[in-house]
């Protein structure tokens, strides 16, 4: 018996990858990274120096300590527009200033917390719509955690800020300005620091090794390597500088100069900003998008659905019939502002009402007025033939 090998005749299902291609293409990305930390670790000046562009102007020490401490943390939310090669893609930057930077940080991490619940739970409750065609969607992809470069370790509020983020969204610890520790204490600073994760249980985002079972090949070598070398990387120690400087080969790149040298930003040898620039756009952007999506998402829709309301664990959300509140008074502040307007407009269109009612009374008083005084015109003709009438017999 013999097996013909003769391809069979192409039958057009191959061009589906290409559609969905031209589908994305067409309707763009969506991207939400959020960046916590205590302020003074180059928050804004790495979030400039990643999308290459001034998203938000830094405070610079001389001008932040005019400033009042402020006494809870804030959501602070950027939106930039990226378009690279015809594909663009919206990216949604949270910033929470005021994190940390009380003597008294007790629940510091709650105003964070509620943000990501409460993005998971408007995200639940337009789904639960009988119209879903638009989504407001603005749950957090990546929480990039900025990290003291003090070289000793966590302190107790970075440990517990992230093991609470990490049950809810992608956690990606990052050490700011790594410059200022030697290659040695650096090494030192990660190793204590993976240490502490590891026995606290604290989950980091990863990029998978392995994609499915059953494919052939998961990842080809390149791309396996590469992130083995993220993994290993961990906890990314960034610099971040919007300055450009000549490195001495005739180009300009972004960097900190000092008086022994210049440090460069995109030199792999001087600190890990391309690893975590390729994490968040390049090789894993669609991997933190997924597992918002599967993980996150949906652990948090189950608990919600199944109603842990009588645990304390901290993993889980609060079941509550309604959107909570978050406690940022910048919100709060709003939600006063809009109330007021809200109570200004009824009182204005009640005057409006009460004027026209009055009009109306006005007008009615007029119109019986002028209707008397016809009766009392028709009554005195009526009178006059009558009259006339009794003289013509």
């Amino acid at each position: 018996m013999t097996v013909d090998s003769t391809p069979l005749p192409s039958i057009g299902i191959s061009n589906l990858p290409n559609q969905r291609y031209k589908i994305v293409s067409d309707n763009g990305g969506s991207f939400t990274v959020m960046v916590c930390g205590e302020s003074g670790l180059g928050k804004t000046t790495f979030i400039n120096t990643l999308l290459q562009t001034t998203l938000k102007h830094s405070e610079g020490h001389g001008n932040r300590k005019h400033h009042p401490v402020r006494r809870t943390v804030e959501i602070d939310i950027l939106r930039a527009l990226l378009e690279e090669k015809n594909f663009s893609l919206r990216v949604n930057v949270i910033d929470t200033p005021g994190f940390g930077d009380n003597v008294n940080n007790n629940r510091a991490w709650q105003p964070i917390v509620d943000f990501i619940d409460d993005q998971h739970d408007s995200y639940m409750r337009q789904e639960q719509q009988p119209y879903r065609d638009v989504k407001y969607d603005l749950r957090v992809h990546a929480v990039l955690y900025f990290i003291r470069p003090t070289g000793h370790g966590l302190k107790p509020l970075d440990i517990e800020t992230m093991k609470r983020i990490s049950t809810r969204a992608n956690l990606i610890p990052v050490i700011a300005k790594s410059d200022t520790l030697s290659a040695a204490e650096l090494q030192g600073f990660k190793l204590r620091i993976r240490q502490v994760i590891e026995a606290q249980e604290i989950r980091i985002f990863t990029p998978p090794l392995n994609r499915d079972e059953g494919s052939v090949l998961s990842q080809d070598a390149a791309a396996m390597e590469h992130a083995r070398q993220l993994i290993e990387s961990m906890p990314f120690a960034v610099i971040g500088s919007e300055e450009k400087y000549d490195n001495g080969s005739g180009s300009l790149v972004n960097g900190r100069r000092y008086p022994w040298g210049l440090v460069e930003v995109e030199n792999d040898l001087h600190c890990d900003f391309r690893k975590l620039r390729s994490l968040l756009l390049r090789t894993n952007l669609l991997d933190l998008i997924l597992t918002t999506e599967e993980l996150h998402y949906e652990t948090y829709r189950r608990l919600r659905l199944e109603g842990h309301a009588e645990s304390n664990d901290p993993a889980l959300p609060v079941k509550a019939p309604a959107r909570k509140l978050s406690h940022n008074p910048k919100y709060k502040e709003e939600e006063n502002a809009l109330k007021k307007y809200f109570t200004d407009q009824v009182k204005a269109e009640e005057q409006r009402f009460r004027q026209w009612e009055q009009n109306i009374v006005n007008e009615s008083i007029r119109l019986n007025g002028d209707l008397e005084e016809m009766q009392n015109k028709i009554k005195k003709l009526e009178e006059q033939v009558r009259k006339l009438q009794l003289q013509k017999h």
